[in-house]
């Protein structure tokens, strides 16, 4: 919880509140331009503004405490904002699309020098926004990341915005507008792949992509008095909150509560599981007593010596 107390609130609302800002400006000049590359820009700055503000509520309810109805918290709720953001991105890049082929097909007149100057002036904005989400070494989580993954991939579109605008000033190429909107539309749409492809493994319950499963198995055969495993899950709550849970069978001579000590320490060490429950069973081996055959001559006192 004292990760996402750390997590910079006010980073993420002035981030807001410049893309917004200009989100409006580029509107109305991609409107009176007619420039496709700008409206898609304004369009994904939208979707920035949108995944700000849903990374703010998020922020809020996931740095809520714990209760008996969600013994872990709310931090799921930060993953759920940047699933909700992959998403947004994807459905963007789709519409942006759509424009695109429809512009290329019916070419439209263009203002050169209010789409480069627009632009120029985007990427500006959305530089100044990455650089506050990005501020910092401390505070950063998958959901801030994935609003700078949206201002980021916002800056590559102005950049496409002004080169499109260079080749209408220097060219006449209208058509080079609802070119560079697509190429826009499938970076924008690849990192919406990546935040869904990320974001879903954690809402599935996927093993952390840092851990290798098959050394932590490897790990908890090592530790003196565990023979045997079964029901071994790994899992994240959140970034930086992975759980373990298994159940050690203890081997003979062993006290179960030292051999779950020492699983615990070896997790935290080889593996950074912090959080680890661990249930100790006792080995179902059957404990045979060795039998001696009595001997010719032996005398019948010393072979019943220690009975009663």
């Amino acid at each position: 919880m004292s990760e996402l107390r750390r997590t910079p609130i006010r980073r993420l609302v002035l981030a807001f509140t410049i893309t917004a800002g200009f989100m409006v400006v580029e509107a109305i000049v991609g409107f009176l331009s007619g420039s496709l590359a700008l409206l898609a820009d304004a369009g994904h700055m939208l979707a920035d503004a949108a995944a700000l503000a849903l990374a703010m509520i998020a922020q809020r309810i996931a740095s809520q405490q714990r209760t008996r109805a969600r013994t872990y918290g709310y931090r799921r709720a930060e993953v759920l904002a940047a699933f909700a953001n992959g998403v947004a991105l994807a459905l963007t890049a789709v519409w942006i699309f759509g424009e695109a082929v429809q512009r290329f097909n019916e070419p439209r007149p263009i203002d050169g020098t209010a789409m480069t100057a627009t632009a120029a002036a985007g990427l500006v904005v959305n530089l100044v926004a990455a650089a506050v989400l990005s501020f910092g070494d401390k505070g950063h989580n998958i959901n801030t990341r994935a609003a700078l993954a949206h201002v980021l991939s916002d800056a590559l579109g102005s950049v496409g915005a002004i080169v499109g605008g260079v080749l209408v000033l220097s060219l006449g190429w209208t058509r080079a507008d609802p070119i560079i909107s697509g190429v826009i539309a499938l970076l924008i749409c690849w990192g919406g792949f990546k935040l869904v492809r990320d974001t879903s493994h954690v809402l599935m319950e996927g093993s952390p992509i840092e851990i290798d499963i098959a050394h932590v198995e490897e790990t908890l055969l090592k530790v003196p008095g565990v023979v045997g495993f079964h029901d071994l899950h790994v899992w994240s709550i959140s970034e930086g909150f992975d759980v373990l849970t298994v159940h050690i069978v203890i081997a003979r001579g062993f006290h179960g509560t030292d051999v779950v000590q020492a699983v615990a320490a070896r997790m935290r060490e080889a593996h950074g599981l912090e959080h680890c429950t661990i249930q100790p069973e006792p080995s179902s081996e059957p404990q045979l007593v060795p039998l001696r055959r009595k001997s010719q001559g032996e005398n019948p006192s010393t072979s019943n010596e220690g009975k009663p």
